[in-house]
């Protein structure tokens, strides 16, 4: 039987974009990227998506970012791996304590926004990023997009690794997201969102916005918690996938690899 994790991004909360859909995501999803305070979030915020999380029995993660809540994390600037490894640090360790204070452990981390963009390109970014996660907890799951420079520099240091595919997302010919700028880019139609993530999740594969077909390993599907729908999108994608035949399990359960 086909294995996947179904991800999303919550806990995203801030002054300009409140959330009030967390709850309904949890209930189908199997891992939570919590929002870590540099482009969403609180420690307040941090603890109370902790706790949602263990209420849904779904797998707690950090959502690390560059320091940037006007633009929510989504542009990118200049960064040395030095300042990458110390701001990834920061972060998971923050939540980490979090979640130990509650009775729990992380279980993975995925970058968010930009930095998740930059360490996909960028080997000596990447580097630095999966040093981090290797020197707060080697057992951590590293997380990032399929066949990118970050899941191959985790894989490098001996960290499990995710590679993640996007059901709402376009894909361009190359295999790369399609910038968020350019038309199509969101898919905001479920249905069609639903149709690409069983592709993906069944045959490995999606139709790009050129029309072509493009190869994807997925160990995860991410659901972005900052849709309006993000709570029907998330039911429908999972019983999409369980109709498709498709056991959704968190990533230590998953297929995560250490390659």
């Amino acid at each position: 039987m086909t294995r996947i994790d179904l991800n999303s991004d919550i806990g995203e909360a801030c002054d300009h974009l409140p959330v009030d859909s967390d709850d309904a995501v949890l209930e189908h999803v199997t891992s939570a990227n919590i929002a870590c305070g540099f482009h969403a979030g609180d420690p307040t915020t941090m603890q109370r998506t902790v706790a949602a999380a263990l209420r849904h029995g779904v797998a707690i993660g950090a959502h690390p970012s560059l320091a940037d809540r006007a633009g929510f994390g989504r542009r990118e600037t200049d960064i040395s791996p030095h300042d990458a490894y110390a701001l990834v640090v920061y972060q998971v360790g923050a939540l980490a304590a979090l979640a130990h204070a509650a009775g729990a452990r992380l279980a993975h981390v995925k970058p968010h926004g930009a930095l998740y963009n930059m360490a996909a390109r960028d080997p000596v970014l990447a580097a630095a990023i999966a040093q981090a996660v290797t020197d707060v907890d080697a057992s951590l799951v590293l997380v990032g997009l399929a066949g990118s420079a970050l899941p191959a520099a985790g894989a490098r240091l001996g960290l499990r690794v995710a590679h993640e595919a996007f059901a709402d997302r376009a894909y361009e010919a190359d295999g790369r997201l399609s910038p968020r700028g350019e038309t199509g880019a969101v898919i905001d139609d479920i249905e069609r969102a639903v149709v690409q993530a069983v592709a993906i999740a069944t045959r490995g594969e999606a139709v790009a916005r050129s029309g072509e077909t493009v190869r994807i390993r997925a160990d995860t599907l991410c659901v972005h918690g900052d849709r309006a729908d993000a709570g029907e999108f998330a039911r429908r994608l999972r019983a999409g996938l369980f109709d498709a035949g498709v056991d959704v399990r968190a990533p230590r359960q998953a297929g995560a690899t250490a390659g």
